[in-house]
C-alpha cells in the first residue's frame, strides 16, 4: 500500500492530522480528506509539502 499520513505545521514542528490518507481534494481554502478507515476531516488551508517518497503530507494555515 501507499498510503500517506497528513501533518499540520506550526511554529517549525509537524503534527499528525490523519494517518492513511487514502483520497485529498482541495476545496476553496481547505483540504477534503478521507482516510483508508473512513474517517473523514477537512482542513481550513493548504498543501505546504507532499513527500511521495515518504508517504507524507505536509499542511498549512493560511
Amino acid at each position: 500500500m501507499c498510503e500517506a499520513n497528513a501533518y499540520v505545521y506550526h511554529d517549525g514542528v509537524e503534527e499528525l492530522y490523519l494517518e492513511g490518507v487514502d483520497i485529498l481534494k482541495p476545496e476553496e481554502g481547505s483540504i477534503f480528506m478521507t482516510s483508508l478507515f473512513g474517517e473523514q476531516k477537512i482542513f481550513e488551508g493548504g498543501i505546504r509539502e507532499v513527500s511521495l517518497l515518504h508517504h507524507k503530507i505536509v499542511l498549512e494555515k493560511r
